[in-house]
């Protein structure tokens, strides 16, 4: 019986330093960067880009893999299964973190399955037309929309995603009513839609449009935010529009692991990321793309994602009551 106790304790021992010893030498291999959306959205481009930097002051690459479908559902699964040692980390997006969880997309999924590493981008949600469009302000489609309530096509996303919320929300705080359309996929088939004339303007970040807006077929109107976007000076932020309307609402770039990561692994991680964030390269590129950069480290993130989660899924809940959207 002694000599069964002492080499279970030896082989309990090796085992804890085996598991140290990896910590210790992590990254090993090289690391793979999920992202649960279509290759070429913004999503991609930003987390290809951070990533690519981030790599160098790390002994090992990082290879981003496009996992669609399900808004971001089919990824986040992915991840959620793969071995917690680092190896395997994800991007989420406003989806990952409040519509999957609200909806019950993915049966009892939520953020503590995940150790989050950092917030890197925060994009605000926008109104954009395209550049023959009858109204030039914010507050001119405000005042078209309530001399003919219902007339005005807006293209959103998913219904019941981030863009049906932000426009739910504007339609209440505005006083105002339009036609919604909606085009799961993402931004694509919203720009295929306003080019065709199908809808009168979209909401989505700006981000988003950069190309269109760039070679002036489409331009933007108002951002849902309080600070001005260095990349479309043209384009103001609610703030400063005449509505009186306070709504900041968006999507953003946030990096996670599995649970039960060691946190040295998240550590080593985070601190990458950092100073692939800080590098002039990142900084200079994402507001040329229409980006605000939003650094969170870890802790900070975390305690972010749960005061927003809270905020969104009492609205959310409010709005299902009345049968506006459904769970």
């Amino acid at each position: 019986m002694f000599i069964r106790k002492l080499t279970l304790g030896i082989s309990c021992t090796a085992l804890m330093i085996a598991a140290t010893g990896a910590q210790a030498d992590f990254p090993n291999r090289d690391i793979r960067v999920i992202v649960p959306w279509a290759a070429g959205g913004g999503t991609d481009a930003i987390v290809r880009k951070i990533s690519n930097i981030a790599e160098q002051s790390l002994p090992v690459s990082m290879y981003v893999e496009n996992v669609e479908g399900g808004m971001s559902a089919t990824g986040l699964l992915q991840l959620t299964k793969a071995r917690p040692d680092g190896q395997t980390i994800a991007a989420l997006t406003y989806d990952s973190v409040i519509t999957v969880p609200w909806q019950g997309t993915i049966p009892g999924f939520g953020v503590d399955q995940m150790k989050l590493i950092a917030r890197i981008t925060s994009e605000p949600d926008a109104i954009i037309t395209t550049a023959d469009a009858p109204y030039h302000s914010f507050d001119e489609l405000v005042a078209a929309a309530k001399e003919k309530p219902g007339s005005i096509r807006v293209g959103i996303q998913n219904m019941g995603s981030r863009t049906h919320l932000t426009l739910l929300q504007l339609q209440d705080k505005a006083g105002v009513e339009f036609k919604i359309v909606s085009y799961p996929g993402g931004a694509a088939p919203q720009k295929e839609a306003l080019l065709n004339g199908e809808v009168d303007f979209v909401i989505t970040s700006l981000g988003d449009f950069a190309p269109l807006i760039e070679s002036g077929q489409a331009r933007g109107l108002v951002e849902f935010s309080d600070k001005q976007n260095q990349g479309f000076p043209d384009v103001p932020p609610i703030s400063q529009t005449d509505a009186g309307i306070d709504l900041q609402m968006g999507s953003f770039i946030i990096l996670a692991a599995p649970a039960r990561t060691p946190d040295v692994a998240v550590d080593t991680l985070e601190n990458a990321y950092h100073e692939a964030f800080e590098s002039d390269e990142f900084q200079q590129w994402l507001p040329k793309i229409g980006v605000t950069p939003s650094w969170l480290g870890s802790d900070d993130v975390t305690d972010w994602v749960e005061q927003t989660q809270e905020s969104l899924f009492s609205t959310m809940d409010q709005l299902a009551e009345q049968g506006v959207l459904e769970k």
